[in-house]
């Protein structure tokens, strides 16, 4: 762990809430497939035409016209259009960033997000009483979809009145986001609930030593207690959940870069290369080598890390 110990704010109003959008379009395009990436901003997109799957941690969701997806700082997202689409969208932060003007939509493979991890916004769904999913349910939808077009075709005018007045209706998204989630609540740590922060959390450290106790330390739980409520609320240990983690984020590395078998268990947080194709073939059935061997077509014999540890 680093000497800095992160803090999940106990109040959302604790970070000043100043919508800026960085980038919105109307996507008009055939089938399309923009591959893995990490955002370091929210993403908002409205399917007006077409389905699309998108793939979120992990996790595939479908959407269809009329839905609204949102997808937070730090998640790892495929974008993929299974017909022809319309879909409307706007990268932005939601929280103030005095460097904000030099943060970026990031780019497709781009999984790595540590030297830039000083422009990263914090995530809505790590502050307490906020849980928003990916496939937005909104109480007012007509009115939610009105405003989302509106900002999005003001920002396309580029003239001064029209951006504050896209900024303005940004603002009024977010607004009703946080009207929907009946903000502020009253909600325990003590709750499997309030863990929602630990996925991002464990991406900020996936190449250091985390134990159990700095998670608990961070919950400001005792580590057995954080155990028993990370089990409720994930189904396995504080343990497996990170070397999860840690194999799922080695697969984007392999799939998407040309690292070293070394710089992937490095940036991993695994000791050692054998210790790294031990976890991964536990994990998915299969060492590195030949998890890369299989994504680009090609045999490794050669590779020492292909064969049955």
């Amino acid at each position: 762990m680093s000497g800095n110990q992160e803090v999940q704010p106990y109040s959302l109003f604790d970070t000043p809430i100043l919508p800026y959008i960085r980038e919105s379009d109307f996507a008009v395009r055939r089938p399309w497939r923009v591959p893995a990436r990490r955002l370091l901003d929210y993403l908002w997109i409205y399917i007006q035409t077409g389905h699309c799957t998108i793939q979120v941690n992990g996790i595939n969701y479908e959407f269809v016209p009329g839905d609204f997806c949102l997808i937070q700082p730090n998640d790892c997202v495929v974008l993929e259009g299974m017909t022809d689409t319309i879909t409307p969208f706007a990268h932005m932060d939601i929280f103030y960033h005095p460097e904000r003007e030099k943060s970026f939509p990031t780019r497709p493979g781009q999984v790595d997000l540590k030297p830039y991890r000083h422009l990263l916004q914090p995530r809505l769904n790590d502050y307490r009483g906020i849980s928003l999913p990916v496939k937005l349910q909104t109480a007012q939808p007509t009115t939610f979809r009105d405003t989302f077009l509106r900002m999005v075709g003001l920002w396309q005018q580029r003239d001064a009145i029209s951006q504050l007045e896209a900024q303005q209706a940004a603002t009024d998204l977010v607004i009703a986001l946080l009207k929907d989630q009946q903000w502020p609540r009253e909600t325990s740590f003590q709750e499997p609930q309030s863990l929602n922060w630990i996925t991002s959390y464990l991406s900020f450290h996936l190449n250091e030593p985390v134990s159990v106790s700095d998670m608990a330390r961070h919950a400001h739980l005792s580590p057995s207690h954080f155990s028993v409520l990370f089990r409720a609320r994930f189904g396995t240990s504080p343990h497996h959940y990170l070397l999860r983690l840690r194999v799922q984020h080695a697969q984007d590395l392999l799939l998407h870069t040309h690292l070293s078998l070394q710089q992937i268990a490095s940036y991993c947080g695994f000791a050692s290369v054998h210790h790294f194709a031990k976890a991964f073939k536990k994990v998915t059935g299969y060492t590195p080598g030949s998890q890369r061997a299989r994504s680009s077509g090609k045999h490794s014999e050669d590779d020492p890390y292909t064969q049955t540890l």
